[in-house]
């Protein structure tokens, strides 16, 4: 184990609303919280999901992202004003100290009081482009590996911010979600790389993209998460 332990610097929770485009809607719009929330199977409490088929779940109830990452993303967008606090990126956990490259699929985390395990990293989609009024924003963090990860929740608890995040267990240590997004976002992976990953503990949706990925023989295509239905264009960038 090489995690250090991290504080939680901000908690944030969002409700869904209508969105960008019509019939859209999410809660991609999160605000820190400062008082001690429930963490349930399903996430936070208060917390909410616009569209509930994608998003949330017991497999994506938490969504962690570091704060490191903005100012990579400030260099190249620069001074956007989503990223001048937390939360741009919908997370609901914002921290320094773990990125992707740390972070182990499967890593048990003591969050607060609940205990917490690392599920999957983070597959973006066009609402963080409509989002950030940038077209093609969900292609480069996913391009960039900047995705933050997903949280399933083994123990239920609280948490606040200013709580301890602490690793308490490994079991896939040389996965970490940097090295998984590497093989998942690669259209040239080869079988036996995929192979290797099947033998992960994958979540449902990211082992059958791998199945049939070795079963045909070609990548999905990632317009529709990436872009959206329709060829819409955000308002802005």
């Amino acid at each position: 184990m090489s995690l250090t332990v991290v504080n939680l610097d901000t908690l944030l929770t969002g409700r869904a609303q209508n969105f960008t485009r019509p019939g859209s809607r999410s809660a991609i719009a999160k605000s820190p919280r400062r008082e001690a929330l429930r963490i349930t199977a399903l996430g936070l409490v208060g917390d909410e999901q616009g569209d509930t088929r994608i998003h949330g779940g017991v497999d994506k109830a938490i969504h962690h992202y570091p704060r490191e990452h903005y100012a990579s993303w400030a260099m190249e967008l620069g001074a956007h004003p989503l990223l001048a606090s937390a939360g741009a990126f919908g997370e609901n956990f914002s921290t320094a100290g773990w990125t992707e490259a740390d972070v182990c699929l499967g890593d048990r985390i003591r969050a607060g009081t609940a205990l917490l395990e690392v599920s999957q990293g983070r597959m973006p989609c066009w609402k963080l482009s409509d989002r950030f009024g940038i077209k093609d924003l969900a292609l480069r963090v996913q391009q960039s590996g900047r995705t933050g990860w997903y949280y399933r929740v083994l123990e239920e608890g609280t948490i606040a911010a200013g709580s301890s995040l602490q690793l308490v267990e490994r079991t896939c240590g040389d996965w970490s979600l940097a090295r998984l997004a590497g093989v998942l976002f690669d259209k040239k992976a080869e079988p036996g790389l995929l192979r290797e990953c099947l033998g992960l503990p994958l979540t449902p949706s990211w082992r059958r993209t791998l199945e049939r990925r070795l079963d045909q023989g070609v990548v999905e295509d990632w317009s529709p998460r990436l872009q959206g239905e329709d060829s819409y264009s955000p308002p802005g960038r």
